[in-house]
């Protein structure tokens, strides 16, 4: 099972369907309309990435860059691969045309964060290089 990794340039039904399925299998936000994909593909900070398995969209990668007084910043965000397609690559070849496009674009680092219940996306992060920040991570909602 070999990915290939596209950029997604336009909005399509095709795209639109493919993240309404793959979306909740990560989160249970509800998935983005035309219109928000619409949004993200035309801003130049994210990149959405999505990989094609045999012809069909089998997993999305966004990458967030943006630029702070201490450098060019990277985050890698909302990462899924379909159940039926993980452990064959799909995660890995996402992951490494992201890591390849914050180098293109300067960022001297990328951070992403995984629930620890997320065990096989944790360890195929820590393989392909990745390390866990003694950090910690706030999160403030703004919504009620």
């Amino acid at each position: 099972m070999s990915a290939v990794i596209e950029i997604a340039r336009e909005v399509t039904d095709e795209l639109v369907d493919a993240l309404a399925r793959l979306l909740p299998q990560l989160s249970s936000s509800p998935p983005p309309s035309a219109a928000d994909l619409a949004e993200i593909i035309a801003d130049p900070e994210s990149t959405l990435f999505f990989a094609r398995v045999d012809g069909v969209i089998v997993g999305s990668l966004t990458l967030i860059m943006f630029r702070i007084p201490t450098g060019v910043k990277a985050w890698i965000e909302d990462v899924v691969v379909d159940a039926d397609a993980r452990g064959h690559g799909v995660g890995e070849a996402l992951n490494a045309a992201a890591l390849a496009r914050a180098a293109e674009r300067g960022a001297k680092a990328v951070s992403l964060t995984s629930r620890p219940s997320r065990e096989a996306a944790n360890r195929l992060y820590q393989r392909i290089g990745f390390v866990i920040r003694d950090t910690n991570v706030y999160r403030f909602s703004l919504e009620a």
